[in-house]
């Protein structure tokens, strides 16, 4: 499994030869533009993630907090 993982340079200028063909030299940069631009949405996507059960955790505590000071109040 590890032999299968080790590429060398030759097999490096073949792929970039066979995007070359594919996709043009025109074309590459659009596409490189595209996927950083999905790589940035998807960690913008992560951090928001992460971010919000903190949130969501504290703002269901406040809305606990005053359903109970309702129910007191009656």
């Amino acid at each position: 499994m590890i032999t299968l993982l080790r590429i060398g340079t030759t097999e490096i200028i073949v792929i970039v030869l066979l995007v070359l063909l594919l996709f043009g030299g025109k074309k590459i940069p659009e596409l490189m533009k595209g996927l950083g631009k999905g790589v940035r949405s998807f960690k913008e996507g992560m951090s928001e993630i992460e971010k919000d059960p903190a949130e969501k955790t504290d703002s269901s505590a406040k809305a606990e907090d005053s359903s109970t000071d309702n129910v007191a109040q009656e």
